[in-house]
């Protein structure tokens, strides 16, 4: 009853019960995701359709910001980035969705800074957690633009090896 009057007690609550089943049904819905993952990307080894932006490194790089952005894992976008790889991405294209990966992580830095210390209406304030957010993003995107005219020659360099 005391749940009906707006008390939550978060130790009153029905879980999955034993822990050692919570987690033995975590690791069932880890795997099942990641078969999917690895059925999807096998479906990406046919890479023909990306064709229009493959050719363009700078919609390379757009695409792994947006790829890291919409998964909030940069890990994931660069296991995905590697199996195109596998699959027949060419070197340079995956240097440049590489440098967008790394650009795209700057953006969780961003959520955790509008519901950290925003106001009401979801501006950012001052504080260290936007300027922690403008760093990293400053950052990356220096990186960024200092090597992504230069993807050709990297690759060509990478694959000497």
């Amino acid at each position: 009853m005391e749940l009906l009057k707006g008390k939550l007690h978060w130790d009153k609550m029905v879980v999955l019960g034993n822990p050692i089943i919570t987690v033995l049904i975590g690791l069932v819905v880890f795997y099942v995701g990641l078969k999917m993952f690895a059925g999807g990307m096998k479906a990406m080894g046919n890479i023909e359709h990306l064709n229009f932006f493959i050719g363009n490194p700078y919609w390379m790089f757009l695409g792994g910001i947006v790829m890291t952005l919409l998964w909030q894992s940069s890990s994931l976008s660069t296991t995905a980035i590697v199996a195109l790889v596998a699959s027949g991405l060419p070197l340079h294209s995956a240097i440049a969705c590489i440098l967008g990966a790394n650009v795209g992580t700057t953006g969780t830095i961003w959520l955790a800074g509008l519901f950290v210390s925003s106001d009401t209406n979801g501006i950012i304030q001052g504080g260290p957690v936007r300027q922690i957010a403008m760093v990293h993003t400053g950052v990356n995107m220096l990186m960024a633009i200092t090597l992504l005219p230069f993807v050709n020659h990297i690759a060509r360099f990478i694959s000497k090896f």
